[in-house]
C-alpha cells in the first residue's frame, strides 16, 4: 500500500458531481413546470436536500462533495442560458447509446445573438447554497460547471452572430472572459476547488463525432488547438490555491452515452497543453480504450480514473480495480493517480438506471479502494 493520501484536491477518492434527485424535488419542479410554484420556492425546496447530498457524501468517507446538481435541470443548460448574449434554439438531436438499443434525446442547440457577457452569477448562487453546508460538515466544497467548449461545438460559425462578431478571436475571448470573471467570483466567496465538465474532447475520439465537427467547417485536430486556447485563457492567472479540474465525459443521459473511442486522439492536445490540476477520465468500459495516452499528461497533472460506473447497479470487483489502477501505474507514478466515479449519476434530471442505495455504495467502493491503494 502506498502512502500518498492528499490533502488537498483532487482527493484520492473523489466525485465526479451530480447526484440522483430526491422525489421531493423531482415533483417540485413538476410543480413549477404547472406554475403552481415560483421559481424561488422551486429552488428553496432544492436547497433543502442539499444537506442530504453533503451527508450521503460525508457518511461515506469522502473529503469532497458538490451540491448533487441539485439546483439544475441539466448539466449544463442551467448555467449556460444565464450568460449574457447566448440563447437556445431548437434540438439538437443525438443517439445516446445503451447495451439495449439506442434513445433518442435532444439537448438545446447553443448559438450566440449578441455580446457574450456575465451580467448575473452562473454557478456562485449554487456554491453559496453549498459551501456552509459543506464547512459544517468539514468537507471540500466542489463547484462544477460546463466546459465554455459547448458553446461552440454545438453550432460553429454558423451558431455564432456574424455582426456580433465577425472576428472569432474576439468571441472565443470574450467567452473566457466570462467564465474568469465568474470562478473570480467563485474564489472570492471562497471556493478553492472547481470542475470543467467537457465533452467535446472525448466526442473528438470518436469517428461520428469527428465528422460533426467537419460538418460545422471545423477540422477535429485543428480545433483542439482552438479549444485548448480557449481553457487555457480560462484558468489563466488563477490563484495559487484554486484546484481546478477537468472531467472529460462520453454522455450520460438516463445510463447511456453518446461517445466511443480511447482518449489518443486528443490526449497530446488536452492532457499535455490544457493547464488544469487534474483531469477525470471516464474508464469504466472498453469504449475508453486503454491507459496509454495517459503518457501524454505533462507537470504533475493528476489522473483520476472513473473505474467505478455511475451507469450500473452491479458493482465493480475490489480486485479488478486494483488491477486497472496497477495497470495505469505503468504510464503515470501511482502518487499522480486518483479514484473517482466514471460520471454524475444524474446529468440529467431523471438520473441514471440504479436507486440511491446503489449511488451510496458506489461512492463508498471508491473510498475503501482508495484507503487500500494509497493509504
Amino acid at each position: 500500500m502506498a502512502t500518498t493520501a492528499n490533502l488537498t484536491p483532487p482527493f484520492k477518492a473523489d466525485v465526479v458531481g451530480s447526484l440522483l434527485r430526491p422525489q421531493a424535488i423531482l415533483d417540485a419542479r413538476a410543480r413549477h413546470s404547472k406554475g403552481e410554484i415560483t421559481r424561488d420556492q422551486l429552488w428553496n425546496i432544492e436547497r433543502e436536500h442539499i444537506g442530504e447530498a453533503v451527508a450521503l457524501q460525508k457518511g461515506v468517507g469522502l473529503r469532497v462533495c458538490t451540491d448533487g446538481e441539485f439546483h439544475r435541470r441539466h448539466w449544463f443548460m442551467d448555467f449556460v442560458e444565464r450568460i449574457e448574449g447566448v440563447a437556445f434554439e431548437g434540438g439538437l438531436k443525438t443517439t445516446f447509446q445503451t447495451d439495449d438499443g439506442a434513445i433518442e434525446f435532444a439537448p438545446p442547440r447553443v448559438v450566440t445573438k449578441r455580446k457574450l457577457k456575465r451580467v448575473r452569477p452562473l454557478a456562485l448562487d449554487e456554491f453559496s447554497d453549498l459551501a456552509p453546508i459543506a464547512k459544517a460538515a468539514g468537507l471540500v466544497a466542489k463547484q462544477v460547471m460546463p466546459s465554455p467548449t459547448l458553446l461552440h461545438f454545438r453550432s460553429g460559425r454558423a451558431g455564432v452572430d456574424m455582426k456580433a462578431y465577425p472576428d472569432m478571436a474576439e468571441y472565443f475571448s470574450d467567452l473566457a472572459r466570462v467564465y474568469r470573471e465568474e470562478i473570480a467570483a467563485l474564489y472570492a466567496a471562497g471556493c478553492r476547488y472547481v470542475q470543467i465538465d467537457e465533452t467535446n474532447f472525448p466526442f473528438l475520439c470518436d469517428p461520428k463525432l469527428r465528422d460533426h465537427a467537419r460538418s460545422i467547417g471545423e477540422d477535429p485536430d485543428t480545433i483542439q488547438l482552438t479549444y485548448a486556447k480557449l481553457l487555457n485563457d480560462v484558468t489563466r492567472d488563477r490563484p495559487a490555491d484554486l484546484r481546478i479540474s477537468m472531467h472529460m465525459c462520453r454522455g450520460n443521459h438516463e445510463s447511456a452515452w453518446v461517445a466511443s473511442g480511447g482518449y489518443e486522439p486528443v490526449a497530446e492536445v488536452a492532457f499535455g497543453q490544457i493547464d488544469v490540476d487534474a483531469f477525470f477520465l471516464e474508464y469504466d468500459t472498453e469504449r475508453a480504450g486503454g491507459f496509454e495516452p495517459l503518457r501524454h499528461l505533462s507537470g504533475n497533472k493528476v489522473a483520476a480514473l472513473g473505474l467505478v460506473t455511475s451507469k450500473k447497479p452491479a458493482l465493480e470487483s475490489r480486485d479488478a480495480l486494483k488491477r486497472r489502477i496497477e495497470e495505469a501505474a505503468k504510464f503515470v507514478p501511482l502518487e499522480r493517480l486518483a479514484l473517482s466515479p466514471q460520471c454524475g449519476f444524474a446529468s440529467t434530471i431523471g438520473g441514471n438506471k440504479l436507486t440511491v442505495d446503489d449511488e451510496k455504495r458506489k461512492l463508498e467502493l471508491v473510498v475503501e479502494v482508495a484507503r487500500e491503494v494509497w493509504g
